[in-house]
């Protein structure tokens, strides 16, 4: 297979995942591994591609982000939640800047994603079982403090580790913070322009070097094709959450952990 095929089947892939409570990043390296894909430049490729993501979200909420522009200076509700955005950024930046090299090097694996898989599954079915979302107090996200602000950011540490998921640990801080389904899933897509378009750009530069001309074609064809179906997928979620609970994520987990596990105890999977 082509390498300029799987690299549109990665950043489908990518762009199924990003803004679902799955993990994209741990997606991305199993995918990547089966098809053994040889340019994944030791986990710029999967980070890349997800600047495709941070454009369509962008896109999706355009109406939305211009209307705040316009009125930032006049609308104290925008001014907070921009805070809000700005502080729950910060814990996963800080960590990511001084062990993002470290935990490419150790936790880009597998079995590491499978694990991840499996106890964040956990997590959700927990959390929905408790019954906390359907004692949430908070829809409008200019509500969220500072303080609560700085918890979803803690949560989103977690998201380091490939197959936590960005988007679930985000989504589960602001549910346990008293977000609904709703208001906590727009929160951590918001949040995704800031925290994946800044990692993207700091990951390009650093490795510059280490990229060649094939490798950044591959590059802007996987976050191409990963923003046009990050853009469906955003529409699905918010439609699915606005019904549904996250039960189903859960499960699903914690069966693609299991699988995953099961093809590296085969050896079909490095």
């Amino acid at each position: 297979m082509p390498d300029w095929l799987k690299v549109i089947l990665l950043g489908i892939v990518e762009g199924i995942t990003e803004f679902l409570p799955i993990s994209s990043t741990g997606h991305l390296i199993v995918a990547a591994a089966l098809l053994d894909f040889g340019g994944a430049l030791g986990g710029t490729f999967e980070i890349f591609i997800q600047f495709g993501a941070v454009v369509a979200v962008a896109l999706f909420y355009r109406a939305e982000l211009w209307q705040q522009v316009r009125t930032v200076r006049s609308d104290a509700g925008v001014r907070r939640l921009w805070l809000a955005i700005a502080i729950a950024f910060v814990p996963a930046a800080g960590i990511g800047f001084l062990f993002g090299d470290e935990i490419k090097r150790v936790l880009f694996n597998p079995t590491v994603v499978a694990i991840s898989l499996i106890v964040g599954g956990i997590v959700f079915l927990l959390v929905e079982r408790s019954g906390i979302a359907s004692r949430a107090q908070t829809q409008e996200l200019t509500a969220i403090t500072p303080t609560r602000a700085l918890l979803i950011g803690i949560a989103q540490v977690a998201a380091l580790i490939p197959g936590v998921s960005r988007a679930g640990a985000s989504i589960i801080g602001g549910m346990l913070i008293g977000l609904d389904r709703s208001a906590a899933t727009r929160f951590s897509f918001f949040l995704a322009i800031p925290t994946l378009g800044i990692a993207t750009l700091y990951d390009l530069v650093s490795n510059l070097d280490k990229i060649q001309s094939g490798d950044m074609f591959n590059l802007l064809l996987g976050a191409v094709v990963s923003g046009i179906v990050a853009w469906f997928a955003i529409g699905w979620l918010l439609r699915f959450v606005s019904r549904n609970s996250f039960v189903g994520f859960g499960y699903y987990r914690i069966l693609a952990g299991a699988l995953i596990l099961l093809l590296v105890a085969s050896n079909r999977l490095g």
